[in-house]
């Protein structure tokens, strides 16, 4: 009973104040969702600030798809524009070891092996050719999921 009363009697600046707390949040919790949802908190803050009266179940139906359509948009417009940066491939770990040249700790039978890489191993296969012993000089072309796409370096 309590809570309906308190949602009947909802003003500008509890909204107001759920927008900053869910910006606040998104200082503490990254992942550009939680600043969405605190526009939309604050949009419909200042709705209820020009429209006092606005029942509470249409303040919360206001909120939920303003918040949909803010995330949306936003995945959308970052999707065509990503935001630049010094290290691309941050969180795509093996796609920094394309190019790179390493040495064949075990040799590679059946066009599958594994591969001492920096800090880690990684499943290796080759793209095409012969098996190859260890001690092999190799170049990594591609990769796919957690498996490393080698050929034979030329200068082996």
């Amino acid at each position: 009973m309590q809570v309906l009363l308190y949602l009947e009697t909802l003003a500008y600046w509890d909204w107001f104040i759920a927008a900053l707390a869910l910006v606040i949040l998104e200082i503490f919790a990254p992942g550009a969702v939680f600043m969405w949802l605190g526009i939309a908190a604050g949009v419909v803050g200042a709705v209820i600030f020009l429209a006092p009266g606005l029942d509470w179940k249409w303040q919360f139906t206001l909120f939920a798809v303003l918040s949909v359509v803010s995330i949306v948009a936003s995945r959308r417009y970052l999707k065509g524009r990503p935001l630049a940066t010094d290290h691309p491939d941050l969180n795509r770990r093996g796609a920094q070891y394309v190019g790179r040249e390493f040495i064949l700790d075990d040799p590679v039978v059946n066009g599958r092996g594994r591969m001492r890489v920096d800090d880690g191993t990684w499943t290796v296969e080759t793209m095409s050719g012969p098996d190859l012993p260890a001690g092999t000089k190799v170049r990594v072309s591609e990769v796919e999921g957690a498996t490393l796409r080698i050929e034979a370096s030329s200068e082996s």
